[in-house]
């Protein structure tokens, strides 16, 4: 009998603690254990209605146009039937004093009593359709000069002629330079070697200019430089080349491969080819580049050997990245490279890489595959004296590589138009709630 009571009183005593927890117990909201991400829904719905521009259209449009209906009926057929929604559209204005205001155009609601105080909302600033957006790109204060030489051939370049590649590198680089000259022959070239503008435009100026060699392992030869002495005496070329890269301070570039590894001139080499068909070309072998970095260091003229390596697939750096985006030059992130020089020559010939504008791809070991080389005299003050860029992947050669490293290096500020002027642009507020809520 005891233990029944006992029983009886524990059930009691359960029950009791139950009641008075459940009577005081603060439980969500049906709404808050099954709402919707509204913030969410508000920016995907904002997307979806502009994805074809319409709702860019439809805001710029009168306040009394009848599209304006056709907005609330695309709202409705988007939402779920339990969310209520309230869309307000503001002109986007700047004031002379810069002070940038919001001027309400219209708003559109289905809800007579608002969408309640835990409603979300996102917004979308639209441009108008009517309105072109432009970029102008600060001007590099440098003369770019282009190798476009018709009597040359260049190898490495599969698939293009020196001549295409030319082509392309103006259009894509002469917005960002004061002036960009093609060099048509190795005539020209030689006139430019000798310190003669080729142009006669004002802006010209072979001090502090950029050189960009189109032929990949080739490089144009003027018939001034040409001997009849063995390949490798053209080194003597390239260390020729290496000392006006110094005595101008240029930027001398080279597009793919491994640099100065062939001459050419078709009219004197007519006979001669690089022993893979393409004629008009002979070849220097490694002692081209080691002839250029001596001459680019002051050093005495030596047509020894040099070495480069194949660090397999590599990455760009950060920076690289980010100059891509900025630019709007868009190439693989990686790539394959078989012609990457080797962090020696840093040392040896007084080079050094800036670690924030340098490098457009991440050092694998001892290779570097794609960098601007700036050489430092070692007297008196360490002044640059002279650059190299070297792009060291394996063919088909990616131009905008080349773009990117020359814009990474300069690195010119991009001046976009102003979104704040007044009737170009307008900001789309959508604000969701759900059906009953407080």
């Amino acid at each position: 009998m005891m233990r029944t009571v006992e029983i009886i009183m524990v059930i009691i005593i359960l029950a009791t603690a139950f009641i008075v927890a459940t009577f005081f117990a603060i439980l969500p909201s049906p709404r808050q254990i099954s709402s919707p991400n509204l913030r969410e829904l508000s920016l995907t719905t904002l997307q979806v209605l502009d994805a074809k521009s319409e709702l860019s259209e439809i805001v710029f449009k009168s306040t009394s146009d009848a599209s304006w209906g056709d907005l609330e009926t695309a709202l409705s057929a988007a939402l779920p039937p339990n969310v209520v929604y309230n869309l307000t559209v503001y002109d986007v204005l700047k004031g002379v004093d810069d002070v940038v205001r919001y001027n309400l155009v219209k708003t559109l609601s289905n809800s007579q009593s608002g969408v309640g105080a835990s409603s979300e909302s996102a917004s979308l600033l639209v441009a108008s359709s009517d309105v072109t957006f432009s970029v102008a790109p600060q001007k590099i204060p440098r003369t770019l000069y282009i190798l476009n030489c018709s009597d040359a051939n260049g190898w490495w370049i599969t698939g293009y002629t020196a001549q295409n590649l030319a082509a392309d590198l103006y259009d894509m680089l002469s917005p960002y330079f004061t002036t960009t000259i093609m060099v048509q022959s190795t005539s020209q070239l030689g006139s430019l070697l000798n310190g003669t503008k080729i142009s006669g435009s004002p802006d010209e100026s072979i001090t502090n200019a950029i050189v960009l060699n189109t032929f990949g392992e080739a490089v144009p030869i003027p018939s001034s430089y040409v001997n009849t002495n063995s390949s490798n005496s053209y080194a003597a070329y390239t260390y020729e080349l290496g000392k006006r890269t110094r005595w101008n301070n240029w930027t001398w570039v080279s597009i793919v491969g491994w640099p100065l590894y062939y001459v050419s001139n078709t009219a004197r080499f007519s006979s001669d080819h690089n022993g893979w068909g393409i004629y008009g070309m002979v070849m220097v072998s490694s002692p081209g580049l080691t002839a250029f970095l001596r001459g680019l260091d002051g050093q005495s003229y030596s047509a020894g050997s040099s070495q480069t390596g194949s660090p397999g697939v590599v990455y760009f750096t950060s920076k690289a990245r980010y100059y891509s985006n900025y630019y709007g030059v868009y190439p693989s992130q990686y790539q394959t490279s078989t012609r990457a020089l080797s962090s020696s020559i840093l040392s040896t010939y007084h080079l050094t890489i800036d670690n924030t504008y340098g490098y457009v791809f991440q050092q694998v070991g001892e290779w570097i595959a794609g960098a601007t080389y700036n050489h430092r005299d070692p007297y008196p003050n360490g002044l640059i004296r002279g650059s190299l860029t070297a792009i060291g992947l394996t063919r088909i050669p990616d131009i905008r590589i080349t773009v990117l490293a020359l814009l990474m290096y300069y690195h010119p500020t991009l001046y976009r138009s102003e979104f704040t002027t007044s009737g170009t642009s307008r900001l789309v507020v959508l604000q969701l709630g759900l059906q009953g809520g407080g």
